[in-house]
């Protein structure tokens, strides 16, 4: 795995290489918004109807693990409403998830997706 940092626009961007594919970090790009809690404007972005529909199948296409029986349920029955909400963790625990990489902790590096998802992620 390789790690490295890019400066876009005057902000550090933190990445890694897995298994080929590159990962950045959606916290670093996060902060640009809130700098305070980059967490909770990730929750926000994944909590969006539109948002869900690109990372679900990005994973439905990219992942033969997905579990999608679980996702088009709660397709149904939550998202698009105001009770939903989607974090990192509930997306790769509930949805064996591998285009986004949750991190927590006071020493954590964050937040990260496969840049097809992270280039999604709209800040400004």
């Amino acid at each position: 795995m390789k790690n490295g940092q890019v400066e876009v626009q005057g902000l550090q961007v933190n990445y890694k290489r897995i298994k080929d594919e590159d990962y950045i970090s959606l916290t670093d790009i996060a902060k640009v918004v809130n700098a305070t809690d980059p967490s909770g404007v990730i929750r926000n972005w994944m909590s969006n109807k539109d948002s869900f529909a690109f990372y679900s199948l990005w994973e439905e296409i990219n992942n033969p693990n997905f579990n999608s029986v679980e996702m088009r349920r709660i397709k149904t029955e939550e998202v698009g409403y105001n009770r939903f909400t989607m974090t990192p963790k509930r997306w790769k625990t509930e949805f064996n998830a591998i285009g986004i990489i949750p991190s927590a902790g006071k020493y954590s590096a964050g937040t990260f997706a496969h840049r097809d998802i992270a280039f999604e992620l709209r800040v400004g």
